[in-house]
């Protein structure tokens, strides 16, 4: 093989590989995901004290609720740019449906700042007052995921 070949092969690989390379570290994309993770994190702290899973600490269980409701209350808006759903990128469960009409986005996070407001607001409380308050905190997660996002 010639040089030349050599070296258009070599660009053409380039390429195709770089537009790839770009969807996998949309900045978009990765800082939602990177915030859904902060909220994993912090809701696994208190589920699995509400589980039993682990022994309830009044000061575990606040910093968790006061770091989600920190978390619900960041503005999203360049996490969500239109062309960053499953169906246009790969590494992303959001649907198309958020960006669609009559998309409830919006309300569903409107309540998760209420639950996480509740939730915070009685943490450190005890247990029973804390997982009183967490089932909307789940509700309201779980409204959004199952209309927006691909199932596993």
């Amino acid at each position: 093989m010639s040089l030349s070949r050599i070296l258009i092969a070599t660009a053409l690989t380039g390429a195709v590989a770089l537009p790839a390379l770009a969807q996998e570290s949309n900045p978009a994309v990765n800082a939602r995901q990177g915030h859904m993770q902060v909220l994993a994190l912090n809701l696994g702290v208190v589920g699995n004290m509400a589980r039993g899973n682990t022994d309830y600490d009044p000061e575990a269980a606040q910093a968790a609720a006061d770091n989600l409701l920190m978390m619900s209350q960041i503005n999203q808006r360049f996490y969500w740019p239109e062309g960053t759903d499953s169906e246009s990128i790969e590494g992303t469960r959001a649907l198309p449906a958020i960006w669609e009409e009559g998309s409830q986005v919006m309300e569903i996070s409107a309540e998760l700042v209420a639950a996480t407001e509740g939730l915070a607001a009685v943490a450190g409380d005890g247990l029973d007052a804390m997982r009183g308050a967490l089932g909307p905190v789940g509700g309201a997660c779980g409204a959004c995921h199952d209309d927006y996002r691909v199932s596993n």
